[in-house]
């Protein structure tokens, strides 16, 4: 089984939450990746056992959002907006030069992302889905080295922490 005794009895909950069970899939495969790290073929499948349908088509909703994770991925996953405000407000400049410095980090694991909606503060990012905003590649750099470091606390997608030039809300 792919959950956990806790995590299956807490999935089961989830679902009995909906009056249609496969409206309980993304918030099963939250749950999976929380507890993972990743989206396993095993937690697919246990998700199309608890809501009915097959795993093929867990895993079609798992390939569709690109916050679901398909293969393990370092300790941080750092989400790089690239949309049109962050492509000009330097998006791209920032994805290339994490993706540069953490080339070899097993520990970190940068993705381009479409849109993180927070325009108004570009170019933005997430570590661990917390966001951070008007971030250049050295204060990216910055905050990346704080939650490796302990500094900052990995949230995880259940999290949810907005940090604009330096400070948390």
């Amino acid at each position: 089984m792919a959950f956990t005794a806790p995590n299956r009895a807490r999935a089961r909950e989830i679902v009995e939450r909906y009056p249609f069970k496969r409206s309980a899939v993304l918030p099963l495969l939250h749950l999976a990746q929380d507890q993972d790290g990743w989206v396993t073929p095993e937690a697919m499948e246990e998700v199309g056992e608890l809501v009915g349908i097959s795993a093929a088509q867990v895993l079609g909703v798992c390939s569709f959002y690109t916050m679901f994770k398909r293969e393990q991925v370092g300790g941080l996953v750092v989400s790089v907006c690239t949309n049109v405000t962050c492509l000009v407000r330097g998006g791209p400049e920032l994805y290339e030069a994490l993706r540069a410095r953490y080339a070899s980090d097993d520990d970190v694991f940068v993705e381009e992302v479409e849109c993180l909606a927070a325009c108004d503060t570009a170019p933005v990012m997430q570590v661990n889905y917390d966001y951070h905003s008007r971030m250049t590649p050295e204060t990216a750099e910055a905050v990346i080295e704080e939650y490796k470091s302990g500094k900052r606390t990995r949230r995880g997608i259940s999290g949810g922490r907005i940090t604009i030039a330096g400070s948390d809300r």
